[in-house]
């Protein structure tokens, strides 16, 4: 399979019209028409639902696009890394993380870096722990910021000096509101909005004394602005990192930390034997002088 060709079925995927797609990739429509249906034989797998003005993807399209995308990605960032020239410092830094106000430490130390050495450019990738470490592990990302409890086995890592604290977001008129902090028991008998990863739900077993299925979960979320919005609308108490919604002026939400204390550690990650560019050597250098 040539990267030509998945060029050609991204653009396909874009414009959702063979004759869009083939203009804009400077093609006559039979040859794209022909490359495509070549692809969807060596996959043996159909891509399209070809409609009368528009093509949608199946659901075995909708995969091959992000793995596409994801391959792309991966040749774009091999090849600037590789064509940056031997005598100075340029290029491309990626960092994923989840919502986690220690993000801010990964900007620290980019803005040192950058006095010095202003052409780096960083991506920046919002993700759960579970997105973040999948990108890590295609080599779509240098670090991540994870958020404990994480595995973080297989990975380097500096721990950072920072913790996020576990609590309960509401709506400032609900009865939990006028408490100081969340207890266990507090939360038996509320709608639960909660992360959808797994070893958080283990983490907060642990911290209930009790197994964290058996509450009232009718929400799950991946990142937390939307589940603001559910709470915001009376749906339900979100179990979150504080500092991440802002709850002063106006806002009709609070945060009030639980209790026992419930924090979380972080750590920033990067796969073992990494090979990395020569700005992302430098970063992970200044990230050593920063947090060790």
């Amino acid at each position: 399979m040539e990267l030509r060709v998945l060029r050609y079925f991204l653009a396909v995927a874009r414009e959702q019209n063979i004759s869009n797609a083939a203009e804009s990739l400077h093609l006559t429509q039979p040859t794209l028409s022909r490359q495509l249906m070549e692809l969807e034989q060596e996959l043996g797998k159909k891509l399209f639902i070809r409609g009368n003005r528009k093509i949608t993807l199946t659901e075995d399209g909708i995969l091959f696009r992000k793995r596409a995308n994801e391959i792309m990605d991966l040749v774009e960032k091999t090849t600037a890394e590789i064509s940056t020239p031997e005598d100075t410092i340029t290029g491309d830094v990626y960092i994923g993380g989840g919502e986690t106000d220690a993000m801010r430490l990964t900007a620290r130390v980019a803005a040192k870096l950058q006095k010095n050495y202003p052409d780096i450019r960083y991506h920046l990738y919002s993700g759960n722990g579970d997105d973040v470490t999948e990108r890590l592990d295609k080599g779509l990302l240098d670090f991540g910021v994870l958020i404990e409890p994480a595995d973080i086995t297989k990975y380097n890592y500096i721990r950072l000096p920072v913790t996020d604290t576990w609590g309960l977001l509401m709506r400032k008129d609900s009865p939990l509101s006028k408490k100081d902090f969340i207890t266990p028991n507090d939360l038996w008998n509320i709608p639960i909005i909660t992360s959808a990863q797994t070893l958080v739900n283990n983490e907060f077993s642990g911290w209930l004394g009790a197994d964290f299925e058996k509450l009232n979960i009718v929400t799950t979320y991946n990142l937390v602005y939307n589940a603001s919005l559910m709470v915001d609308e009376g749906f339900g108490y979100a179990l979150c990192l504080d500092k991440l919604i802002n709850t002063t002026g106006d806002c009709n939400l609070c945060f009030k930390p639980l209790f026992p204390k419930f924090e979380a550690k972080l750590d920033l990650v990067w796969k073992k034997y990494q090979v990395f560019s020569k700005a992302a050597e430098k970063f992970l250098e200044i990230a050593y002088e920063e947090f060790l």
